[in-house]
C-alpha cells in the first residue's frame, strides 16, 4: 500500500513526539546530542542551498564541525567569551579562504566563507539557546512552533484562498495564518496557565509574538528554497521533507522566545 504525503507527515509526527518527550525528560546530555544532529543534518540542507549535492562538502563539513564545538561549549564560557568566539570563528574561515585563494584564485570566493558563518548564527548558535531553558519551557517552545504550523497548514487546506506573499510561499494563505495564530495562543494560555505567574493575557500576547516569529521563520526559508529552486531542504522527513523545513518555524521563535523571557519572564 503506498502511504499518501499527508498519512506520512502523521505517522512522522507520531514517532517524532515520543522522541522529542525522551530526550527532554532523559536530561542535558541527550538534548545536546539532538541538538547536535539537528543542527549537523539542518546546516547540510542550509548550505546545499548555496552549494547543491557534493559541491563544496568541505566547505560543509567545517561548517558542521564549528557548530557541533559551539553546542558542546559549556553556556557560561561562550557568552563570557562571546566576542572571542566571534573574533576565532572569523579569522578561522578567512584564513581557509587564504589558503583557497592561494590554491585555485579563479574559484576562491570569500562569500563562500560567509555562508559558512550565516549557517552557524541561523542554526547551532540559536538550538543552543534550548540548553538554558527548563523542561516545561522546551515543551512550551515546541508547541508553540507545531501549533502554528499545524494550524496553517490544515485550515489553510481546508479554507484558505487569499494568498499572503505568493512571491515568497505560494501555497500559505491568510485563513491559514490566523488558524495557526488562534492554535498558537491557545498553546501558551493553556501551558501558561497550568505553569506560568502571571495573568492570563500575558499568555496571549505571547502566543500572538511566537506565532509571527513562526511565521516569518518559515517565510524565511521559504525564500531560500525559491532561491535555490528546490522543494524541500531535503527528505530526511517523510511527509515534512528536510530538517529544516520542519524546524524553520522554530529557529526564529526560539530566540524571539528567550527574549520575550528577559524583558518579562512569564514562567
Amino acid at each position: 500500500m503506498t502511504l499518501s504525503g499527508h498519512q506520512k507527515r502523521i505517522i512522522t509526527a507520531l514517532i517524532l513526539i515520543p522522541v522529542l518527550g525522551l530526550i527532554i525528560f532523559t536530561g542535558a546530555q541527550a538534548v545536546n546530542l539532538a541538538l547536535v544532529v539537528v543542527s549537523g543534518l539542518g546546516l547540510w540542507e542550509f548550505y546545499s542551498f548555496f552549494w547543491p549535492g557534493k559541491e563544496k562538502s568541505l566547505f560543509k563539513l567545517s561548517g558542521i564541525t564549528l557548530g557541533t564545538a559551539f553546542i558542546f561549549l559549556p553556556w557560561t564560557w561562550l557568552v563570557k567569551h562571546t566576542l572571542l568566539v566571534g573574533i576565532i570563528s572569523f579569522w578561522l574561515l578567512s584564513l581557509s579562504f587564504l589558503i583557497q585563494f592561494s590554491l585555485i584564485q579563479n574559484k576562491a570566493s570569500y562569500f563562500d566563507f560567509l555562508i559558512i558563518f550565516a549557517g552557524l548564527f541561523y542554526l547551532p548558535l540559536a538550538l543552543k539557546l534550548f540548553t538554558r531553558l527548563e523542561a516545561q519551557e522546551i515543551i512550551l517552545v515546541l508547541l508553540a512552533t507545531f501549533a502554528s504550523d499545524t494550524g496553517a497548514y490544515y485550515v489553510g487546506s481546508w479554507k484558505g484562498k487569499r494568498k499572503i506573499w505568493p512571491r515568497i510561499s505560494p501555497k500559505k494563505t491568510w485563513l491559514g495564518s490566523f488558524g495557526g495564530l488562534i492554535l498558537c495562543t491557545f498553546i501558551t494560555l493553556i501551558l501558561g496557565l497550568i505553569w506560568g505567574s502571571k495573568t492570563w493575557w500575558a499568555y496571549l500576547v505571547l502566543g500572538f509574538i511566537l506565532n509571527l516569529a513562526a511565521q516569518m521563520g518559515d517565510f524565511f526559508e521559504s525564500a531560500l528554497k525559491r532561491w535555490a529552486r528546490v522543494k524541500d531542504s531535503g527528505c530526511v522527513l517523510p511527509g515534512h521533507g528536510g530538517i529544516l523545513d520542519r524546524i524553520d518555524s522554530l529557529l526564529l521563535l526560539l530566540p524571539v522566545y528567550f527574549i520575550s523571557q528577559a524583558i518579562y519572564p512569564l514562567f
